[in-house]
């Protein structure tokens, strides 16, 4: 598998055609899912059936943005400013990165072998996450999927809210995980993805 860096502004239609139908780190949750007992699991079958059409269909899926994630959007370059301060490194934005079937777009390359993941918690959040002192666990599949995805080390997590102070985690690589729970459970996601693909191609 060759990784591939896709130079673009994310949320432009560049950024949309390159993560088109495959599945991204923000997602890798979704893939691992498992349902109640021995139930399969809903919001696994949905991400891959969403993935499934825009392959079939070329077409970007509806529903990515939200309020949320526009927020992020906003709020984003005064988080990667204040990181820079902070840190004295200087973060390198990117569009998209691609690995074989599967990819992330994290805020920016930090170094030689680091990545950012910004996230603009809510003031109770992000507080939350300053006492405990640690990545908050929902976030977890995302940051070691881009580590993973894009073969980098560490991941400098860091919230982020206006008149607080900034939170800052460095994340490092986790093999174990990675290869025990998050590797397996996405590539199996992967296959069951083409398979679904090519079953319908020959109906």
């Amino acid at each position: 598998m060759s990784l591939e860096i896709i130079d673009c502004d994310q949320g432009s239609d560049a950024w949309f055609q390159a993560r088109l139908g495959i599945p991204t780190a923000s997602k890798f949750a979704d893939c691992i899912s498992k349902g109640r007992g021995s139930q399969p699991s809903k919001i696994r079958r949905k991400y891959m059936l969403e993935l499934l059409g825009e392959r079939m269909t070329g077409e970007i899926a509806d529903g990515f943005s939200n309020r949320h994630t526009e927020r992020g959007t906003a709020m984003e370059p005064d988080a990667r400013e204040a990181y820079a301060l902070i840190t004295d490194y200087e973060p390198q934005q990117i569009g998209f990165i691609r690995n074989g079937e599967k990819g992330c777009s994290p805020d920016c390359l930090v170094d030689s072998d680091g990545l950012l993941e910004i996230k603009t918690k809510l003031p109770h959040l992000h507080l939350d996450a300053m006492l405990k002192n640690e990545l908050p666990p929902e976030h977890k599949p995302q940051v070691q999927g881009q580590i993973w995805t894009a073969e980098r080390e560490w991941c400098d997590f860091m919230s982020y809210w206006p008149g607080l102070p900034p939170f800052i985690i460095r994340i490092y690589r986790d093999n174990k995980y990675i290869e025990e729970a998050l590797a397996p459970g996405v590539e199996r996601f992967i296959e069951e993805l083409l398979e679904l693909e090519q079953k319908l191609a020959t109906a």
